[in-house]
């Protein structure tokens, strides 16, 4: 039985660039099966050890290094990846053979790769993140009809990172909604949203973690004070129990988990490689 080896691609942006030169180099072993997990937007130090953090447990758990591939301009952050158990390969490091032909950059911290399209799933998920950021929460008019899934919820539940991430991990095309206070205060669906029904997808949170996700953003704010939070979060499970929409408890999920359970539940089809 052919052993299967987990593969990371770690980026400062999407990871779509990152992905695209990793599997390039990946495809010369067509003995092999590899398990991909990208982890995008590392900005910085902080972040890089939290990233280190999941490849050492990928490591201890599958007893072998995981592949890593990084693209990240900051160097220090770099340098943190560089520490995880794993096999890191530097793809900025053949900058220094280009800085040794061509002189120095020239533009300092330009995008990694910006301009790679060899892999056929790069469009894909292109047109994929460019849907979900135009049909983000509020964000002018909203093309549902074209949606494959949308996630609707309260406030600060994670519904646009998710939607990120279908988009830019599977090619799908998500939109989200977020659900208002009149209109939970009404308990029926928002107009917008009744002819996609079969398209909707809720998460929910507990209050406690809810009510510090707020707290950070606008500390001591109704926005973020217990009864509200609370309220906000019953009549949304009522909503959902109401019209038989599919909904998941994201307390304890990371985000790879959360878009990962919706595209087996939805029956998601996969427009880029996973």
């Amino acid at each position: 039985m052919t052993a299967v080896r987990t593969v990371c691609f770690v980026s400062d942006r999407t990871g779509v660039t990152t992905e695209t030169l990793g599997h390039a180099l990946l495809a010369r072993f067509g003995g092999m099966i590899f398990e991909s997990v990208t982890m995008p937007f590392v900005l910085n130090v902080v972040q890089a050890r939290g990233v280190v953090g999941r490849i050492d447990a990928i490591a201890a758990e599958q007893q072998t290094k995981p592949i890593v591939f990084v693209t990240i301009v900051d160097q220090a952050t770099r340098d943190v990846i560089k520490e995880a158990r794993a096999l890191v390969i530097d793809l900025f490091a053949m900058m220094g053979l280009l800085e040794a032909e061509l002189g120095p950059q020239t533009v300092a911290g330009a995008p990694a790769m910006h301009g790679a399209r060899t892999d056929p799933t790069y469009a894909a998920r292109i047109d994929a993140t460019n849907f979900a950021l135009a049909n983000d929460d509020g964000a002018g008019a909203r093309d549902y009809r074209s949606a494959s899934v949308v996630l609707i919820g309260v406030s600060r539940t994670g519904k646009t990172p998710t939607c990120l991430y279908l988009a830019m991990q599977y090619g799908v095309f998500a939109a989200n909604y977020p659900l208002a206070e009149e209109e939970l205060e009404a308990g029926e669906l928002p107009r917008a949203l009744l002819l996609y029904r079969d398209k909707l997808y809720g998460l929910i949170l507990t209050a406690e973690r809810l009510q510090q996700i707020r707290g950070e953003r606008r500390p001591g704010s109704r926005y973020a004070s217990a009864q509200q939070v609370q309220y906000e979060l019953r009549a949304a499970q009522a909503l959902y129990d109401r019209f038989g929409v599919p909904y998941l408890d994201v307390t304890e999920c990371s985000i790879e988990e959360i878009a990962s359970r919706i595209m087996d539940e939805m029956a998601l089809e996969r427009h880029a490689r996973s």
